[in-house]
């Protein structure tokens, strides 16, 4: 469904719920996780429906994802870079985190 549009870009290694993903230096979150063909990001706090990044210009915060640590993240905002671990956001984030 998605295709780059440029080729550039040098290797990054992430974690994405402790499983090593491949991307390209200059992708964001969200477009790494596209690219690694993970279905979704989040879940929502009340049904656990799956959600996925939609805008990928920080507009929609569908693409919410816990960033070393810190959560609530725009996918879509935050810059890969190497040794990063991500985590699916599972409902709503704990206080304090």
């Amino acid at each position: 469904m998605f295709k780059r549009l440029a080729e550039a870009g040098a290797a990054v290694a992430i974690t994405v719920d402790g499983k090593r993903v491949e991307c390209r230096a200059g992708d964001t979150v969200a477009a790494a996780l596209i690219a690694a063909d993970i279905d979704h990001c989040r879940t929502t706090p009340v049904t656990g429906a799956p959600r996925a990044p939609y805008c990928l210009m920080g507009v929609c915060f569908e693409c919410l994802v816990s960033v070393d640590g810190v959560g609530s993240r725009q996918g879509c905002l935050v810059p890969v870079r190497e040794g990063m671990a991500v985590e699916t956001q599972i409902g709503k984030r704990e206080a304090g985190r």
